[in-house]
Parts: C-alpha cells; sequence; structure tokens
C-alpha cells in the first residue's frame, strides 16, 4: 500500500478544521459552543486514561505478530478462516470501539483486508454478556435467529467494503 506524503498532516489539519469552526461558532452562539467544547473535554478526560492501554497493545502486535503472520491469517489469501477470525474476535472484542481503531489500522498496515476490519466493527455489535438479557425479554429463538443475522451481515458489509474497494 503506498503512503500519500501528506498522509501525516490530515490529523493537524482536522484539529485546525475543528478549531476554526469552534471559534466560528463561538461568534454565533456562545452559549452553545461553550457547552459543546464542555462536552469535548470531558470526552477526551474519558479517552486518556485508555490510551497506555492502547500504546500497549500495540506495541504487542508489533513486537509478537510479524505482518507475515498477519497477512497469513487475515490477509489477502485468508479465504474462509481470515472471516472467521475477524467476526469471532469482533463478538469477543470489549470496551468502547474507538480502543480498537489503533490497533486494527496497525493490523491494516500490515496486511489485513478492508473487508476483515469491518466484518470484526460490525461484529462486535454482538454482545455475549447482554444475550442472557435479550433472551429472557425476547425469547431464545429471537437471540439465535438476530445473532445469525449479525454475524451473516458483518460477513455481508465486509465483502461490500471489498466490493467498493
Amino acid at each position: 500500500m503506498k503512503k500519500n506524503k501528506n498522509e501525516g498532516y490530515v490529523g493537524m489539519r482536522l484539529l485546525g478544521l475543528m478549531v476554526l469552526l469552534y471559534v466560528i461558532l463561538y461568534l454565533l452562539k456562545p452559549e452553545n459552543t461553550i457547552k459543546a467544547a464542555k462536552a469535548s473535554i470531558n470526552i477526551l478526560a474519558q479517552i486518556l486514561p485508555i490510551f497506555p492501554l492502547i500504546i500497549l497493545f500495540m506495541w504487542v502486535v508489533n513486537y509478537f505478530i510479524e505482518p507475515k503472520t498477519v497477512s497469513k491469517y487475515v490477509g489477502r489469501g485468508s479465504g474462509t478462516k481470515g472471516w472467521l477470525i475477524a467476526v469471532v474476535t469482533g463478538i469477543l472484542s470489549h470496551g468502547p470501539t474507538y480502543i480498537w481503531y489503533p490497533l486494527l489500522k496497525d493490523l491494516r498496515s500490515q496486511g489485513m483486508k478492508n473487508g476483515l476490519i469491518a466484518a470484526f466493527l460490525y461484529a462486535r455489535a454482538i454482545k455475549i454478556p447482554l444475550l442472557p438479557l435479550i433472551a429472557y425479554y425476547f425469547g431464545i429463538t429471537f437471540v439465535i435467529v438476530l445473532t445469525i443475522y449479525m454475524i451473516l451481515a458483518s460477513i455481508i458489509e465486509g465483502k461490500v467494503i471489498e466490493l467498493i474497494e
């Protein structure tokens, strides 16, 4: 995958655009802008403690998993095994989705297919701890049908991403 030389500046441009938007909005509606800024700061305060965990995940992946291994299991030639890995790990993954973005980006740079990333993210909607609660309210048949549908939909979503590419 060829990298664009301006790729590193995308984050800085986005930050600059957000600051500019806040300034413009502050001039138009100062009280609403202050509320929005406070909400953004609260979210940032929630995210910051998670960054060491993200860095640790990325270090583990970079240190212990070689690009050849990633390509073998979730790369171009991974086939059914890759889809199974993406869906199962998506179902088993916990925590906020944004924790997984840096790790997935890292795996992508090592050869993981975009379709498998999409399938992983979609399969995260299946929450194992909530399945008994859903079964209690809606019945076991509902849970089984919904889970199968979501697994199939995650694969279809990944295939659609691959087709779009």
